[in-house]
């Protein structure tokens, strides 16, 4: 039987190489889950109420492109988060962003631009960027994001040949796992590059509600200012990181007319729209902020414990935004590895969220460490990784 090559180049998925790394082992300790970006903070208290006064509309297909309550509110946010006027016909709801992310190429990447088209994305990255090249022939092109470079891939020093074949570019601001921000001028020139030569920027900003000191800058926001193109910025936001509600599978894309209206008509065909009480409390959680505020006020607080914690280790840098930890250790499965079986704490080593480009992959020399558990759980396990790997 006959099986298409597109993917066969594709490393197995993060977590299921750190299964077979570490779990054949006994842990050192009670085991603290710190790999996984999934939020145990408390989903906003209104959720059930909201979800209970609208169960009967589970009996009734949804809105294929949200609700109109769902993109209004939409709407009002980008408006109030980043003074960007986006109508609701400039929006779409998402059963997850990581659909959005991956449906982007399938509805925005054109077959040729000057050759084979081009994909450009940072390195280390969110790995649904590689294979949405990849499921429509493009050519993915993983550009170092490291300490170098401000841990932002550096997009601009690419050579003018790969920049006139590139259709998209995928940039994750705050990054996942480095938890650098893109300032301004950064995406100001990314931007002016994009008029240039054509391409689309695909700005992933599901971790933009969690941030150290200053809310960053979205692309919506500068694009505004400097009257940029709109079909060439669409953004994506997640319910996911700012409500903690990762189960709920709900965000948006929002871009260009046109932008939208391909991935409006993609949908219609080969989409899962979100049932309406789902709906029902993503519209909710757009329009209140308050739960949002005293969510980030936690991951403020485990910012300080961090930042306490690995005082005087050599390399650490406490992320910007975004809730991970990029900690720099000589060889990151060997890391991970350790930390398992002397502390019981579970991390994920960096290469797993990388490529090998040139003999070179930019996460070898790191561990991810979601900071996601209770604050005093968070702590010990922080507290066991420095003792077993820093001294």
């Amino acid at each position: 039987m006959a099986f298409p090559e597109r993917f066969s180049n594709l490393p197995e998925y993060a977590f299921p190489r750190l299964r077979k790394l570490i779990d054949a082992h006994p842990p050192g300790g009670e085991p603290i889950a710190m790999t996984i970006g999934e939020p145990r903070h408390p989903m906003p208290p209104f959720v059930g109420e909201v979800m209970n006064d609208h169960l009967s509309e589970f009996s009734l297909y949804p809105p294929n492109e949200g609700a109109p309550e769902l993109l209004a509110a939409i709407s009002a946010w980008i408006a109030r988060r980043y003074g960007a006027a986006v109508t609701p016909d400039r929006i779409m709801a998402l059963n997850g962003t990581r659909e959005g992310l991956f449906d982007a190429c399938l509805a925005l990447c054109p077959e040729a631009k000057g050759g084979r088209p081009a994909v450009l994305m940072p390195n280390p990255f969110y790995q649904p960027y590689a294979a949405a090249a990849l499921s429509v022939g493009a050519e993915p092109i993983f550009v170092p994001a490291t300490a170098a470079t401000g841990f932002l891939p550096d997009y601009e020093s690419l050579s003018p040949d790969i920049l006139k074949r590139t259709a998209l570019v995928y940039l994750c601001s705050p990054a996942n796992p480095q938890g650098a921000v893109a300032p301004r001028a950064y995406l100001e020139t990314l931007l002016a590059l994009a008029e240039t030569y054509g391409f689309t920027l695909l700005s992933d900003e599901c971790y933009s509600e969690i941030w150290r000191t200053a809310p960053p800058t979205g692309a919506l926001d500068v694009a505004a200012k400097l009257g940029t193109d709109p079909e060439r910025v669409a953004v994506f936001h997640s319910l996911s990181k700012r409500s903690n509600l990762a189960g709920l599978r709900s965000g948006f894309v929002a871009g260009g007319s046109e932008a939208i209206r391909r991935f409006r008509q993609l949908r219609a065909y080969g989409g899962a729209p979100l049932p309406l009480p789902i709906q029902r409390v993503s519209a909710r959680a757009w329009a209140d902020e308050a739960h949002v505020d005293e969510n980030r006020a936690l991951y403020q607080e485990k910012f300080k414990i961090a930042d306490e914690v690995f005082a005087g280790i050599q390399g650490y840098k406490g992320p910007e935004g975004g809730f991970f930890l990029w900690l720099p250790v000589e060889d990151g499965e060997q890391a991970a590895l350790k930390a398992w079986k002397e502390t019981g704490v579970r991390v994920l080593p960096g290469a797993y969220l990388a490529r090998e480009v040139a003999g070179d992959n930019p996460g070898r020399g790191y561990i991810r460490v979601a900071m996601v558990a209770p604050k005093e759980d968070m702590r010990q396990g922080l507290r066991r990784l420095r003792d077993c790997i820093y001294r």
